[in-house]
C-alpha cells in the first residue's frame, strides 16, 4: 500500500490530539473521520490501524526509532506493517536500517518499555498481580475483539446468528456466555445496530449483569448506567417485565440509553439524572442494585490504549476514594432483602476485591454471596470483576 501525505498527516494530526492535548482516542479518530469525508474504507482502516497501535506501542516505538515524535512514532509503526515510508516523510530518530537492528534489542529491554506502559503502572500491576501481571499485559496488549450480545427479546443467540449470516456476518457463540458472538468476518454498521436485534458489547461485560440474578417483575436500579449496556441486558434477563431505574450524572449517555432501548424493544427503563436528593428517595427501594463503578479501566486497554497514558497515580487514588464512597451510600436504594453487585472494568484488586473487603470490614450488614474476576489472559476477553453482596 502507497501511503498518501493526507492520510499521513491525519494520523499525525490525530496522535497529536491524544498525546498532547489528552484526547480520548476513538474520539479523536471519529473527528478525524467527520473532517475526511472523502476517506474510503481502505483510508479509514490504515489510520485507525496506524493510530491504535502507535498509541499501543508508544514506548516500544520509541524505542525502536530513538525518538518519541509523533512523525517517528508513525515512521516506526508503518515500518513493523511492512510498509514503505514515504521520502517526503521526515522524522526525528533513527533511520530504517537502524530501526530494524533496534527492533532486536526490544526484548531486552525493562518490561514497562516492551510492554509500552508508564513506569508507575508497571510497578502497581506488579505490586498488585505479582507474577500475574506479566499475562494480563500481555494479554491487554493484544487487538480487541468484536463482540455482540444477542437481544433474547428479539430472538435466540442462534438466530441471531443466522440472521447476521444472510446480512454477510459471520459469527461463533463464546462458551460459557449465553448470548454473547465474537464477530469472524463482516463489518457491523448502523443500519444493522438499528435492527435492535443485538448491541456491540465484551463478552466479560455480559458477564456481570447475570450476577444480580434479576428476575421478572423485579425493581432493579442501574446506579451508574451510562448509555445503558448493562442496563438493556438487565431488562432482557427479566423478559422486559418489572422496573428499572438508569441512574447517571451525565444527561447525555441517558439520552442515548433512551434511544437503544427503544430499538430494543425496552419498554421497562426509567432513566434519571443522579442528583442530591435521589438517594434519599429511592431508599429502600429496590430489589437488587448494579454498581458498575467508576474505576481506572485497566481492563479495557485492548479497545482503549490511550487510558494508560491519561490515568496517573493521583487519578487512580481519587478513583478509589470515589468507589469506597459509593459502596458507602449506594447500597442504601437495596430493600431489607434485595441485594446489590458492586463491579468494575479493572484488573487491580485495590479497585475490585480489597474494596468489598473493606466494605464488609466496616458495615457488618451485608455477606459476600458470589465473586468473580474476569481475567484478560485467562479469556481472551475485558478485565472485569463483579461481586453480588446480600442483607444479612
Amino acid at each position: 500500500m502507497k501511503i498518501h501525505r493526507v492520510l499521513a498527516e491525519g494520523c499525525g494530526a490525530v496522535l497529536q490530539a491524544v498525546f498532547a492535548e489528552g484526547k480520548v482516542l476513538d474520539r479523536a479518530l471519529d473527528a478525524a473521520f467527520s473532517a475526511n469525508p472523502r476517506w474510503g474504507k481502505r483510508d479509514r482502516a490504515f489510520v485507525a490501524e496506524t493510530v491504535f497501535e502507535v498509541v499501543r506501542w508508544r514506548r516500544a516505538l520509541a524505542f525502536v526509532v530513538d525518538h518519541d515524535s509523533t512523525g517517528a512514532l508513525c515512521a516506526a509503526q508503518w515500518r513493523r506493517m511492512g510498509l514503505e515510508i514515504p521520502a517526503w516523510w521526515t522524522w526525528d530518530g533513527c533511520d530504517v536500517g537502524e530501526m530494524t537492528a533496534r527492533e532486536g534489542q526490544l526484548p531486552g529491554q525493562t518490561r514497562a518499555i516492551r510492554e509500552s506502559v508508564p513506569d508507575w503502572l508497571d510497578a502497581r500491576g506488579e505490586a498488585e498481580l505479582g507474577e500475574r501481571w506479566d499475562a494480563e499485559l500481555t494479554a491487554l496488549n493484544r487487538k480487541a475483539g468484536v463482540f455482540l450480545r444477542a437481544n433474547r427479546l428479539m430472538g435466540t443467540r442462534e438466530g441471531t446468528a443466522a440472521w447476521l449470516a444472510v446480512e454477510g456476518i459471520e459469527t461463533r457463540p463464546v462458551d460459557g456466555v449465553p448470548d454473547a458472538l465474537e464477530v469472524v468476518s463482516g463489518r457491523i454498521g448502523k443500519p444493522l445496530l438499528a435492527s435492535g436485534r443485538f448491541e456491540i458489547q465484551d463478552a466479560s461485560s455480559q458477564r456481570v449483569a447475570p450476577l444480580l440474578d434479576v428476575k421478572p417483575g423485579m425493581r432493579v436500579i442501574d446506579a451508574c448506567a451510562g448509555a445503558g449496556g448493562k442496563t438493556l441486558q438487565l431488562a432482557a434477563l427479566m423478559e422486559n417485565r418489572g422496573e428499572i431505574i438508569a441512574l447517571d450524572v451525565a444527561g447525555r449517555k441517558l439520552d442515548q440509553l433512551q434511544h437503544r432501548a427503544e430499538r430494543a424493544g425496552v419498554s421497562i427503563v426509567r432513566t434519571e439524572v443522579w442528583s442530591d436528593s435521589s438517594l434519599k428517595q429511592l431508599a429502600g427501594w429496590a430489589d437488587a442494585v448494579l454498581i458498575d463503578a467508576p474505576c481506572s479501566g485497566l481492563g479495557t486497554l485492548k479497545r482503549q490504549p490511550d487510558l494508560k497514558w491519561r490515568l496517573t497515580e493521583p487519578s487512580l487514588e481519587k478513583t478509589r476514594r470515589l468507589q469506597r464512597r459509593l459502596l458507602d451510600h449506594y447500597p442504601e436504594m437495596v430493600n431489607v432483602s434485595g441485594r446489590f453487585v458492586y463491579a468494575t472494568c479493572s484488573i487491580l484488586p485495590s479497585e475490585n476485591e480489597g474494596q468489598v473487603e473493606a466494605l464488609l470490614e466496616r458495615d457488618p450488614r451485608w455477606k459476600l454471596e458470589r465473586q468473580e474476576t474476569f481475567s484478560p489472559a485467562a479469556t481472551g476477553h475485558d478485565g472485569l470483576f463483579g461481586a453480588r453482596l446480600v442483607r444479612l
